[in-house]
C-alpha cells in the first residue's frame, strides 16, 4: 500500500493543544519563557535543589507547575489520565521511571523489579507499546567505563559486571514475554561502547522473530552512521532483527568539555548542521532497510520528522507502518506529536513519573538542554502564542 504524503502543517496549533485548558496553556507559556532564560534556570536549579535539600514544604508547588507540564505523575497509575486522554488522540505513551542518580545495587534491582511491573502494565494497556530504561539505572557508571576501556577487571567487578547482564536480560526476556518492546537510552560516549556491545548481544537473542531490544543511535557522534552500517553488516550475516531509537543527544556540553581536558577527539560533531546532517543520514539508512532494523524516531526537529515522512512516501511504505515511529517528551512539541497523530502516524510521548523530589535532577537537566537549545524554547513560545491569540485569551 502506498504511503500518502499529506501536507502536515506543524504549526497548526489548535490539533496541537487541543487538550490543553487555557489555565494549562498559561502556565506553559510561563514555563517556556522562564526556560528561555539561562540565568534564570541556573538560579532556579539552585533554589530547588537548596529547598529540597534543606526539606522546605516546596513539593506542591513543583508538582502544580513543572513537574505537571513535564511528567506523567508519581507512579504508573497517577499516569493513567494523561495517558489515557492522549490515547484518544492517537498518541501513544512511554512511561520513563525518571529517577537518577542513584548508583548502589539495592537501587539497580529496585529498578528491574519497577521495569518488570511497567512492562506488565503497558502490556495490559493498548497506549503502551514501549518500557524504557537507562544502563546506568541498572549498573554503577564507573563499572560500564572501565569494561568499555578493556581494563582488567577485579574478580568482585566481574561478579558485578555479571549482574549488569543479568539485569538486561531478565527485562528483555520477560518483555519478549509481554509482547513489548524495550527502548534502552544511551548516555555518556565513554561509558557507552560497554552498553552497546551488551545490547547487540541482546539483539541476537531476543530480536530473532520480532524487534523487542532498541539501543540508542546519539546522531551528534560524528561516527555512528558507520557504527549502524556495520551492526546492519553483523544483523545481515547472523540473522537477526535491529532496532533504534535515533536521537541527536543530550551531553553535548559534557562530552566537550571533557574531550577539551583530555587533549582528545572530541566525539561531537564540530556544528549543529553537521550534526543535522548526520542524524538525517541516519535516518535514511534506517528507513531504506526496515525490513532489518526498526525505528523509534526521538526528534523534535520539524525538518527530520518531514524527511521521515517523505522518505516513507517515497518507499511506499504506509504511515502506520509498525516499525517506524515518532517520539517526543510530554509536554513539548505537541504540534509535532498530535498533528502526527491526526494523520493516523505511529506517535508516542515518553512520560517521565516518579516521587517529585527524584525526578527534579531529571527535569533540571532537561530544562538546562532546552536552555541551549534556543530555537526550541522560542518555537514551543511562538506556538503558544499563536493559540492564545487563537483563543483569544
Amino acid at each position: 500500500m502506498k504511503s500518502s504524503n499529506p501536507h502536515i502543517d506543524f504549526s497548526n496549533t489548535e490539533i496541537a493543544f487541543h487538550l490543553k485548558t487555557d489555565a494549562e496553556l498559561e502556565r506553559a507559556y510561563f514555563l517556556f519563557k522562564m526556560i528561555s532564560n539561562q540565568p534564570l534556570v541556573r538560579i532556579g536549579a539552585a533554589a530547588t535543589h537548596f529547598a529540597l535539600r534543606s526539606k522546605l514544604p516546596v513539593e506542591g508547588l513543583i508538582r502544580s507547575t513543572v513537574f505537571d507540564h513535564f511528567c506523567g505523575g508519581v507512579n504508573a497509575a497517577d499516569c493513567m489520565t494523561k495517558i489515557d486522554r492522549m490515547h484518544i488522540s492517537g498518541v501513544y505513551s512511554v512511561l520513563d521511571y525518571s529517577v537518577e542518580g542513584k548508583q548502589n545495587e539495592a537501587q539497580f534491582n529496585f529498578v528491574v523489579e519497577k521495569t518488570l511491573e511497567l512492562i506488565a502494565f503497558a502490556a495490559e494497556n493498548k497506549a503502551m507499546p514501549f518500557a524504557v530504561f537507562k544502563p546506568t539505572a541498572v549498573g554503577r557508571f564507573e563499572l560500564y567505563e572501565k569494561v568499555s576501556k578493556s581494563d582488567i577487571l577485579t574478580p568482585a567487578e566481574n561478579k558485578e559486571w555479571e549482574r549488569i547482564k543479568t539485569r538486561f536480560h531478565t527485562i528483555c526476556k520477560y518483555a519478549q514475554k509481554m509482547k513489548i518492546a524495550v527502548l534502552v537510552d544511551a548516555e555518556e560516549s565513554w561509558m557507552q561502547d560497554s552498553a552497546d556491545t551488551l545490547l547487540l548481544d541482546l539483539m541476537k537473542d531476543y530480536n530473532k522473530e520480532s524487534v523487542v531490544v532498541y539501543n540508542t543511535i546519539q546522531a551528534y557522534r560524528w561516527n555512528r552512521l558507520d557504527y549502524l552500517k556495520e551492526l546492519y553488516a553483523i544483523a545481515k550475516k547472523e540473522n537477526f532483527k535491529l532496532g533504534f531509537k535515533l536521537v541527536r543527544g543530550a551531553y553535548m556540553e559534557k562530552e566537550r568539555k571533557r574531550a577539551e581536558f583530555k587533549n582528545i577527539k572530541s566525539p561531537i560533531c564540530k556544528t549543529k548542521a553537521d550534526t543535522d546532517i548526520n542524524f538525517d543520514n541516519c535516518l535514511k539508512f534506517i528507513l531504506k532497510h526496515l525490513p532489518d532494523i526498526s525505528l523509534f524516531l526521538g526528534t523534535h526537529n520539524e525538518n527530520s520528522t518531514l524527511l521521515a515522512l517523505k522518505t516513507l512516501s517515497n518507499l511506499n511504505i504506509k504511515k502506520n507502518d509498525p516499525r517506524v515511529w515518532f517520539g517526543q517528551l510530554y509536554g513539548m512539541s505537541d504540534h509535532i506529536s498530535f498533528n502526527l497523530a491526526k494523520f493516523e502516524y505511529n506517535a508516542a510521548k515518553y512520560l517521565p513519573f516518579g516521587p517529585v523530589k527524584d525526578v527534579m535532577p531529571y527535569l533540571i537537566r532537561r530544562a538546562e538542554e532546552n536552555t541551549s537549545v534556543a530555537g526550541q524554547t522560542n518555537r514551543e513560545l511562538e506556538l503558544i502564542k499563536k493559540e492564545k491569540k487563537r483563543r483569544n485569551i
